[in-house]
């Protein structure tokens, strides 16, 4: 262990001097939490961008119109520079605008045949079909307008409504939530992404063939390789953390003690894939294709960015074996519920056995050439 703490200090020493490694270790990292964080730090004032097409000359649809240039209209930005539904539609299809609100020539024409004239008429609201979520979600906020719209004209409430209550008294945000999956995802590019480089590169220029000559091991090699990147994973993972409460309020509900030990037994785990990686790869090429291998079907499958319960019963039940499943679990058990250890001890259970059955595999295939 003497010989493999020199290593650990000597390879600390190496990537501390290197500006492009560190901007991978700690900035890149940092890149995705300002994306995700900017994205959905913001997502209680969420706002449409959208093309308001007045085809009516009636007195009501200036005032429908007049809404939306009006201070109690938060969700809508009304792209003026758009005067016509074709130029509309292809704004749309390119993704300059989430949706199109079109007005009828007869919309707002007041009726004569019922008992009370009113403003009467029906408004299209238009959705691309490859992103239907933003067109369903404006035509149900306009539905809502026009829902208030009716009562107040008419002062009849409707019988029956829908009310929408979270779940959620803990004050947590939208990031809060997303945070566990970043700071999960870190941990994983951490351990198979970066380590699964290294040794394939010294290979190349013959740097383990000299290490091999001395009496230094392969399990040596292997453990103070994790231990250097474990600590570089915890350093990169504070400083995650730290712009994540000091740039984005992030809301921790748990034990900053058990995150940290949930953390390290996490990037243990990781780490031991990407020394699969590493030990086995004879080049970079072959590095590169291993790891994508590995960390492509835990990203998408995991519910670090995907939330499993939109996949198929079947599916749910075999990705909660993989190994990044229990990581993502865990962490968001304990940042926003406020789970110990005790808690997700079954998330526990299953990264040891993953890290274990790792380091095996690694010590087996390892090779210094």
């Amino acid at each position: 262990m003497r010989a493999c703490l020199t290593y650990v200090l000597m390879m600390l020493r190496r990537f501390l001097r290197d500006p492009i490694y560190l901007f991978f270790i700690f900035a890149f990292p940092l890149i995705f939490l300002f994306i995700f964080g900017t994205i959905f730090g913001n997502s209680d004032n969420i706002n449409f961008n959208i093309a308001l097409i007045n085809n009516s000359e009636t007195e009501f649809s200036k005032t429908f119109v007049e809404y939306f240039d009006s201070a109690d209209n938060t969700a809508f930005t009304v792209d003026t520079t758009i005067d016509d539904l074709d130029s509309a539609k292809l704004a749309m299809k390119r993704g300059a605008i989430s949706s199109i609100i079109e007005l009828p020539a007869d919309f707002g024409a007041v009726g004569t045949t019922a008992a009370l004239p009113l403003p009467s008429g029906q408004l299209s609201v238009y959705y691309d079909e490859g992103s239907p979520q933003a067109g369903q979600t404006v035509a149900s906020i306009v539905g809502g307008i026009v829902d208030g719209m009716n009562a107040e004209m008419t002062g009849v409430k409707p019988a029956l409504t829908v009310q929408s209550v979270s779940t959620d008294t803990s004050g947590l945000s939208q990031f809060d939530y997303t945070f566990s999956g970043l700071l999960s995802y870190t941990l994983m590019i951490m351990g198979i992404y970066t380590l699964s480089q290294q040794f394939p590169s010294e290979k190349k220029t013959g740097a383990l063939r000299r290490i091999k000559a001395t009496p230094f091991r392969p399990w040596q090699l292997i453990v103070s390789s994790a231990l250097v990147y474990l600590i570089l994973t915890v350093l990169s993972a504070a400083l995650m953390i730290a712009v994540g409460v000091f740039a984005f309020n992030f809301q921790m509900r748990g034990d900053w003690v058990v995150l940290a030990v949930f953390s390290i037994i996490s990037a243990l785990a990781m780490i031991g894939f990407g020394s699969i990686v590493a030990g086995a790869a004879r080049n970079g090429n072959q590095a590169t294709m291993a790891s994508q291998l590995i960390a492509f079907p835990m990203m998408f499958l995991s519910g670090v960015f995907f939330p499993r319960y939109i996949m198929p019963d079947w599916l749910q039940n075999l990705t909660w074996w993989i190994p990044l499943t229990p990581v993502g679990d865990g962490i968001r058990y304990i940042t926003t519920e406020g789970a110990g250890l005790v808690d997700v001890a079954p998330q526990l259970g299953l990264i040891g056995a993953w890290g274990l059955i790792a380091y095996i595999v690694a010590f087996k295939v390892f090779r210094w050439e």
